[in-house]
């Protein structure tokens, strides 16, 4: 994460972000990403069955997340996914830009859109073993309740703000366990 992190906070200091849009917005998004992930780095916690799952696996994988600084989603899950895969040095951890890897991600879509963070874990054959994303589950139904409400973009970012930091990032813990018990 650490390598993340730079590369957001270099970009940002030249007044970019990632992907192609640099507008003040979603230099602003970036700058705030950049803060709740280092708090969920800092203070987000791994149940016991997390860890202990982790500790279960005994054959290598690769987990794949695509992702852009801008994505508030992203922020939220990927320090957890992280945390999730330094437990096992079986599991090989990699991050990448959605916009630059439009071919991996169109195999991975939601409803459709490019929606992300999506993780996408390998076996040792290359094999998708699963993926998630681009929420917990019980999150992504109230963005499309809301979506479906037709509430506004800034309405809804402030309810999705306040559902993860109710979860503490429970659910995609117990949401990749069950994928991985698959």
């Amino acid at each position: 994460m650490k390598k993340y992190l730079e590369t957001i906070k270099a970009l940002i200091a030249d007044n970019k972000t990632t992907g192609t849009n640099h507008s003040e917005a979603m230099l602003h998004y970036s700058s705030m990403n950049v803060k709740r992930l280092e708090r969920w780095l800092a203070k987000g916690e791994l149940s016991p069955e997390t860890i202990l799952a982790m500790h279960r696996i005994t054959e290598p994988q690769r987990w794949v997340v695509l992702t852009e600084a801008w994505c508030g989603d992203a922020a939220h899950s990927i320090g957890f996914i992280a945390k999730m895969a330094a437990i096992n040095p079986l599991i090989t951890f990699e991050w990448k830009w959605r916009d630059e890897n439009l071919d991996l991600m169109d195999q991975f879509l939601t409803n459709g859109g490019r929606s992300i963070p999506k993780l996408i874990a390998y076996n040792a054959a290359s094999e998708v073993m699963f993926d998630w994303g681009p929420r917990p589950e019980a999150i992504q139904m109230a963005y499309l309740q809301m979506k479906a409400e037709n509430k506004p973009y800034e309405e809804i970012s402030v309810e999705l703000q306040k559902l993860y930091n109710a979860d503490k990032g429970r659910a995609i813990q117990s949401e990749i366990i069950a994928k991985l018990s698959n």
